[in-house]
């Protein structure tokens, strides 16, 4: 039975919570603050959290960090408000998905289970027979042991930046919608398309040498992205960032 941690200060919301959750074959524990959430979180370590960004003593943001000091832990984040600016704090944090209140408890639970589905899918991949390793220019993805570097050093990404970069590498000089990369790495049919816009921007800093002028993952105006893999000169050493064309 897989374990939910419900952080919310509110206790109506989390009761509803808690209920349709436990309805749909979850073990359910609750938190009405920030410190309380880090600390049962540490006891005994949650399959996934369902984490309010307004908290008491702590918010939402600084509990995600905290938690995910000690390893990877899927979260979902409840936002107040619909404001962009919210949704694009909890992603940027590694949140995996967030849902505005009100909501829908229904569509909370088919989140949660998503959302566990696709860590579930990466357990699965660590127990199997290693699969081959993904190399272009300075990175290197090696999909069996969730590990990926940049000129020999390690990258720490997120399990969401990790799967993105994974489905790039496996498809260069292909354009891609954000609709099909919210498909293909996150698994979900809808969804905020927002949250593959913040991921792909989170991957650029992290694997290019400029983030504001990408070199490897390019925007394609009125599609989506594209990942281009960097010329044979440029694959053994860092790039000087000054490369003709590259301005996109």
């Amino acid at each position: 039975m897989k374990r939910v941690l419900v952080v919310d200060d509110d206790p109506t919301v989390s009761e509803v919570v808690a209920g349709y959750l436990g309805r749909a074959g979850f073990a359910v524990a609750v938190a009405a603050d920030g410190p309380t959430a880090v600390s049962l979180a540490a006891a005994r370590p949650p399959d996934l959290m369902v984490l309010d960004l307004m908290l008491p003593g702590m918010d939402g943001l600084e509990v995600c960090r905290r938690v995910r000091e000690d390893g990877p832990l899927p979260v979902i984040m409840l936002t107040a408000r619909g404001d962009e600016e919210d949704r694009v704090l909890g992603l940027e944090v590694g949140a995996d998905d967030y849902v505005t209140k009100p909501f829908s408890p229904r569509e909370l639970v088919l989140r949660v289970e998503s959302v566990l589905r696709r860590a579930g899918s990466i357990s699965d991949v660590r127990t199997a027979p290693a699969a081959p390793w993904l190399h272009s220019g300075p990175l290197t993805l090696d999909p069996t042991a969730r590990r990926a570097t940049r000129h020999g050093a390690e990258l720490a990404l997120t399990i969401r930046e990790f799967d993105l970069l994974e489905f790039f590498l496996r498809h260069p000089g292909r354009a891609t919608s954000r609709e099909e990369l919210m498909n293909q790495v996150w698994g979900w049919e809808f969804g905020d398309l927002s949250t593959v816009t913040v991921h792909v921007r989170r991957l650029r800093e992290k694997i290019e040498d400029d983030p504001a002028q990408p070199r490897l993952i390019s925007t394609v105006w009125g599609v989506g992205y594209r990942f281009d893999p960097p010329a044979p000169d440029e694959a053994d050493g860092e790039t000087d960032g000054r490369g003709a064309g590259h301005d996109r």
